[in-house]
């Protein structure tokens, strides 16, 4: 509930038109797993219960469109995070990651628009 409550806080008090959020990638352990999938889940509903539509990227190209390389370092992204976004507090890694998935929604949004368009056409039918 913590992380629900906490993404309508957010959402409430920011209104925001969009989301987006990092897609998973394949952990070893199945009970970290598992928390990533529910994690996930919560961070995919809230905001489209919210009525945004939530847009989904992949690991390497959120790193890519932040450091220009797809397999960077979590410290390359902090870095790159803060030189991009000065007036920005960065607090902790997971604040740099979530930055980060927000400087690649805005490098490629109108094509992940696009894409959902045509996603939705192709349903239609």
């Amino acid at each position: 509930m913590q992380l629900q409550d906490g993404l309508a806080a957010v959402i409430a008090r920011y209104r925001p038109v969009e989301a987006a959020v990092e897609e998973t990638f394949v952990n070893k352990n199945a009970a970290s797993t598992l928390k990533l999938g529910q994690a996930r889940a919560i961070a995919l509903l809230v905001p489209a219960n919210a009525g945004l539509s939530v847009a989904e990227y992949p690991p390497n190209l959120i790193k890519k469109s932040v450091v220009g390389s797809g397999h960077a370092a979590k410290q390359q992204v902090q870095m790159m995070v803060r030189v991009l976004l000065p007036g920005a507090t960065v607090a902790s890694p997971d604040a740099a990651d979530a930055l980060a998935v927000a400087i690649c929604h805005a490098h490629h949004r109108d094509s992940w628009q696009v894409r959902a368009a045509v996603a939705a056409a192709g349903a239609a039918e």
